[in-house]
């Protein structure tokens, strides 16, 4: 790109091209108002450029808003604002004829994003052209519904998309709990004598009014520990997806991700852009697919983590399918001082989709004493009796303690 003086040329078409650049970056998710655009080319027309750093930093000070919009920003201007060399050399490497040994780099997690807001049209023509075909419905069940009652290892990609559209809005109401701290309150309540003491001295004494308090309510912690293993293959990058959204609804939301070893992804998952927290995940943890081993990573966890993260009230949700291959002793003491460091453990197991389900496994009822609820997790409506029920207003499917008891009886 040929960048000079904007004042020289002022005939020339560059507020229209940041006018488009600008639409390409809404387009690519980044909230851009017209205000916006109009300081932009402002901003260029009193500085001028004499370089291409330059203006790209002109730009990025008047677009750039927010953290999560830097790597969305970056390679925005790389593809729009590029040599017309370039753009056919990029034209020939996305050629069928062309074949490369070529190791291919990694893509950023914005260049997807950014590529399809660029080129809209070569996208819908790389899209499969499926028949049309006239279904009678009247007798059958809503997709939305049959979508909420499927399994998510049995969706396709497009069923997949549309389930972390609907987790992305969902939000998780776990009621508050009261801290030792108190408030001070103008209604009737417990005495504060203190307060009542340190404002009587205002009048030396002569007027004692009446002063209350009552304990502090907050949102208690929600400590997520989820299994990563092969086993877990088919559900774990979809519920990271629920998990982003957690942590963008909420404050205190820690995520651990465990397979062979843990992972804290809580930093990871708290960018606000989904492409690139889900990218950082995925750079941090090292045993995707993997085998288990739960009774050390919950020893790791109750060792390093568990005073941090498990105090005011916290509520631990456990996703895993309890296959473990550990001693039975050293799992049921982790599970057990888990269970005594938080207020409720919930055990989310996808394996409970299965109407036969029994606990054959030895992991699973060495660890079914120490949890409170026992809860499928296989579905959007099994995750929307979650929430429900952290809310306070769904009852439990299962009672770990009477089913494992019926389980043993029926063995």
């Amino acid at each position: 790109m040929n960048v000079g003086n904007i004042k020289a040329n002022p005939e020339g078409r560059l507020a229209e091209n940041i006018l488009y650049f600008s639409r390409t970056l809404r387009a690519a998710g980044m909230k851009l108002g017209p205000a916006a655009v109009v300081d932009c080319v402002r901003a260029v027309e009193q500085g001028g450029i004499s370089d291409r750093d330059d203006f790209y930093w002109t730009l990025h000070c008047v677009l750039v808003t927010r953290k999560e919009d830097r790597q969305v920003f970056d390679q925005a201007f790389k593809l729009f604002w590029r040599s017309r060399e370039l753009v056919e050399k990029m034209l020939q490497m996305f050629s069928p004829m062309m074949a490369e040994d070529k190791p291919r780099q990694k893509p950023d997690a914005a260049e997807a994003r950014v590529s399809q807001a660029l080129f809209p049209e070569e996208q819908k023509q790389q899209e499969f052209e499926r028949p049309e075909i006239e279904v009678d419905a009247s007798f059958t069940a809503s997709a939305r519904e049959v979508l909420r009652e499927k399994d998510f290892a049995q969706m396709n990609a497009d069923e997949i998309a549309l389930a972390r559209q609907a987790m992305s809005k969902m939000r998780l109401p776990v009621r508050e709990v009261a801290t030792r701290r108190f408030k001070p309150v103008t209604r009737v309540a417990r005495v504060d004598p203190r307060k009542m003491l340190a404002k009587s001295m205002r009048t030396g004494g002569d007027l004692v009014l009446p002063q209350f308090r009552e304990r502090k309510q907050i949102e208690p912690p929600v400590v997520i520990l989820a299994d990563i293993s092969g086993s877990m293959s088919q559900y774990s990058r979809t519920f990271l997806h629920f998990f982003h959204a957690l942590s963008e609804n909420r404050r205190h939301v820690h995520t651990f991700l465990f397979g062979t070893r843990l992972t804290n992804v809580t930093r990871q998952l708290r960018n606000k852009d989904i492409d690139v927290a889900l990218q950082e995940c995925a750079d941090a943890v090292e045993d995707w697919s993997g085998g288990t081993r739960i009774a050390e990573t919950l020893h790791d966890f109750n060792r390093l983590w568990s005073r941090r993260v498990l105090g005011q009230g916290a509520i631990v949700l456990m996703i895993t399918d309890g296959l473990e291959r550990s001693e039975d002793e050293e799992l049921s003491h982790e599970m057990d001082r888990l269970h005594r460091s938080c207020r409720r453990l919930i055990w989310l197991n996808p394996l409970l989709r299965f109407d036969g389900f029994r606990a054959a496994a030895k992991g699973i009822r060495t660890m079914l004493p120490h949890v409170d609820e026992f809860r499928p997790v296989h579905s959007l409506d099994a995750l929307s009796g979650l929430c429900s029920a952290l809310g306070g207003s769904y009852q439990p499917k299962y009672d770990p303690q009477n089913w494992l008891r019926s389980e043993l009886l029926a063995a």
